[in-house]
């Protein structure tokens, strides 16, 4: 990122679903793709739907143009981005399984990883 603010400036900010990969340094992994999800102020809209979409899409798309078989999402725009834990939930799961059929063998392994018991229902019910 400060490579980005030294390209851009110092005010430079990631867009929405533009991934961004970086060496995983101490973290158990080769790398490490960090994505902004969109934020939710008002109301969820479609073009909010479309952001999140594409924040799958486009690091699933990362992590095939640089050969990485397997990745591990969190609820991307939920929490603080106040993304709705449910409908989020939902986009990912159906965006990640259109991808993964439409690209047989590209990756290997993905992984939802969920912090509250709210959202491992959620998912549960979904796969």
């Amino acid at each position: 990122m400060n490579e980005l603010r030294i390209r851009f400036g110092r005010d430079y900010e990631q867009p929405t679903a533009v991934p961004m990969l970086t060496e995983a340094y101490n973290l158990p992994a080769k790398k490490v793709i960090h994505i902004v999800g969109p934020i939710v102020q008002y109301r969820l809209t479609p073009e909010l739907e479309k952001d999140l979409e594409n924040c799958y899409r486009n690091t699933l798309d990362m992590c095939a143009e640089n050969d990485l078989k397997s990745v591990a999402f969190c609820c991307i725009s939920t929490g603080v981005f106040h993304f709705p834990n449910k409908r989020a939930a939902e986009i990912a799961v159906k965006t990640v399984s259109e991808w993964l059929c439409d690209n047989p063998g590209k990756v290997e392994r993905v992984i939802f990883n969920v912090f509250k018991d709210e959202d491992k229902a959620i998912y549960e019910k979904l796969i």
